[in-house]
């Protein structure tokens, strides 16, 4: 399992390298408050997009890893050697300590969650980790390097290729390997260093533009902020507001986002800081800026192609005529030709990761993966067309309000008044380019849907930019911006719908860290590592194996499985439904026949053809069979060709390997 000592090294270990890179960076580039707030950022960004082509081309070793990572603190050495720029020592309050502590107290709730919880000889997890059975891909690249394999799924003469924007996994995974620890203890490091970084961004920006240290206080607490379901159910003492309204699907606060999905978080921390640089390039051009700019971009997409692609894109195609009008004519062609190159950079280095992905789409069954479709807010009590219509104010003076009560109405009002404010020259920008960023945010979480899952993953993820957006600037405004009015109205209502999200943080709590409900599968689950331990000793490193994709799933609300990929550390031959509509490049049809034919065998009710298929056309060189499966009483592989028993504890496991 997991260790809590483990993942605070694997947390230590990324934010001390990426802030240190970052900072050396960006304290050349931007104001002192800024380069402490967004180093983190920076950090990860430029180095993971940078050094990913590099260990494409040379390997994915530990002893390659050490080397440049050596390299890099070297080149950081002499750059903070060098006399301080005059953007560092520009008059301006900065962060106090204590917002970074409170940051990385809050950044603890996400780590915490995905933590085992324990009870005398029980273990189990809270509900979070079901979003981060995505570990199965920080080990494949530990222990098989790059290009990343498929870790799900491989049919006969394949290695199974990974279509999947793995740039945050890969960066735990240089963690993992050079401390020799487990994927799920990077993933947990790495979730409270992204958390924290998220954090640090903001409070830098909000400080900066309000020239108020308190304004971090402001962002640590409105990050904090749940929705209203909660405050609604005991409201109207129900658990569900059907037939009115649809119950939450994961469009969610700050605090929710960086805990199911991190990934996501970090693209939309690298999509603000790139936006932030685009403004300041305006201002003062350099080709540091430009490179820097490039990285970030190339870091947000190559993390979710949800928000550093798609959002990203709609953003810049909001912002692109006012950039282009804010450059005097005669600077025009060369500020806007740097930008160019930035945009470049990006494309040449997202290239390979784009054309898996339109590949997957296309062995899918093509078809578009987005479709213009109004966010459904309203549930069966309204007719067909009436809820149709119903769902366009529903989406902005419902839904929004409820899931973001202390951002969203007074972020917007905020937003508002400093975009009608006389703004020095640099806030103006940046305030301009974040109100593209959020209406982007919002425009596509609300126009369109993605169709390559059974959730709207680009709907629940596109809102996050401007989530940080409006945190941003409502923390700005309240903490006392002086250029903008209407401060008490602004910290009025962000402080109402804070107080209003409080039980929905007090549950978020209990839930994922004080007393998570502990399924009946709970003492099974604390004897996995042994069972995964003992496959290890039977299947090589690039060996796949096959297990009942239901074993213990009651472990996560939805079924997945879980347990091997948190523990197994080798790859699936068919890793279940839930995890190959995400990462499996199969049709529908062929992804339900292919579901069928495990579900079959381990429930006892496979034919020998059945089993053939596993050892010929899955790849399946170990199975494994616990008594929970059905097959354990009606062994297929007892009396197949195709198999040997290779390992029996009894009442606890059998495990066979192909002959």
């Amino acid at each position: 399992m997991a260790s809590l000592s483990n993942a605070t090294v694997c947390a230590l270990i990324a934010t001390s390298f990426y802030w240190l890179i970052g900072y050396a960076l960006a304290r050349r580039l931007v104001p002192r408050v800024l380069a402490l707030g967004a180093g983190p950022v920076i950090g990860w960004s430029v180095h993971s997009a940078a050094t990913l082509p590099i260990y494409l081309l040379f390997g994915f070793s530990p002893l390659v890893v050490i080397g440049i990572g050596s390299g890099c603190i070297l080149v950081v050495g002499l750059l903070l050697l060098q006399p301080s720029p005059a953007s560092e020592v520009e008059p301006s309050p900065r962060v106090p300590v204590w917002g970074f502590v409170t940051a990385g107290v809050l950044a603890l709730i996400p780590a915490a969650t995905l933590l085992p919880k324990s009870s005398g000889d029980a273990v189990w997890l809270a509900d979070a980790t079901f979003d981060h059975a995505k570990v199965a891909i920080i080990d494949a690249m530990t222990r098989l390097g790059l290009p990343p394999i498929n870790p799900v799924f491989a049919e006969a003469g394949q290695t199974g290729h990974l279509a999947y924007y793995y740039l945050w996994h890969f960066s735990a995974a240089e963690i993992a390997l050079i401390t020799s620890m487990s994927g799920w203890e990077a993933d947990i490091g790495l979730t409270w260093f992204t958390a924290a970084a998220s954090l640090s961004l903001m409070m830098g920006l909000a400080v900066w533009l309000s020239k108020r240290a308190g304004a971090a206080v402001w962002v640590v607490a409105l990050a904090a902020a749940g929705s209203l379901w909660v405050t609604l159910h005991g409201i109207f003492h129900t658990n569900s507001l059907a037939p009115v309204l649809l119950p939450s699907i994961g469009m969610a606060g700050w605090l929710f986002q960086a805990t199911w999905v991190p990934q996501h978080l970090m693209a939309a921390s690298c999509v603000v800081t790139a936006m932030v640089l685009v403004a300041r390039y305006l201002v003062q051009p350099s080709s540091a800026l430009v490179l820097t700019i490039g990285l970030l971009v190339a870091a947000g997409f190559a993390s979710s192609a949800f928000v550093g692609g798609l959002t990203f894109a709609c953003a810049v195609l909001l912002a692109a005529p006012i950039i282009v009008a804010e450059v005097i004519t005669e600077r025009r062609l060369r500020l806007v030709g740097g930008l160019a190159i930035a945009a470049l950079l990006a494309f040449c280095l997202i290239t390979p990761l784009m054309r898996d992905q339109i590949a997957a789409v296309h062995a899918r069954g093509g078809g578009s993966p987005v479709t213009v479709t109004l966010y459904r807010v309203f549930d069966g009590l309204f007719s067909g067309w009436l809820r149709r219509l119903l769902d366009i104010p529903g989406y902005w003076f419902v839904l929004l309000p409820i899931e973001l009560p202390a951002a969203f109405i007074a972020g917007t009002i905020a937003l508002i008044t400093a975009l009608r404010g006389a703004l020095p020259r640099p806030e103006k920008l940046v305030v301009t380019v974040f109100a593209c960023l959020a209406g982007a945010g919002l425009l596509v979480s609300w126009l369109l849907l993605s169709t390559l899952g059974e959730n709207n993953d680009l709907g629940l993820r596109a809102i996050i930019p401007a989530e940080i957006v409006l945190i941003i600037i409502t923390s700005a405004v309240a903490a006392g911006w002086p250029s903008v009015p209407r401060r008490a109205v602004i910290a009025a209502t962000a402080l109402t719908g804070l107080a209003l999200s409080a039980p929905d943080f007090a549950q978020t709590i209990h839930d994922n860290i004080v007393a998570p409900t502990e399924p009946p599968d709970a003492k099974v689950f604390a004897q996995t590592p042994e069972l995964w331990a003992a496959t290890r000793r039977y299947a090589a490193p690039d060996a796949r194996i096959a297990n009942n994709s239901l074993f213990l799933q009651d472990l996560t609300p939805w079924p997945v499985n879980i347990s091997w990929a948190l523990l197994a550390n080798r790859s699936s031959c068919f890793a279940g439904r839930e995890m190959a509509i995400a990462f499996a490049p199969l049709p529908p049809e062929r992804r339900s026949q292919v579901n069928a034919t495990f579900q079959r065998v381990f429930a006892g009710e496979g034919t020998r053809d059945d089993v053939h298929a596993l050892a010929t056309q899955y790849n399946c060189d170990v199975v494994v069979l616990v008594p929970q499966d059905r097959a354990w009483d009606r062994d297929p592989f007892a009396t197949t060709p195709d198999y040997r028993l290779a390992e029996a504890r009894d009442g606890h496991w059998r495990i066979y390997v192909r002959k």
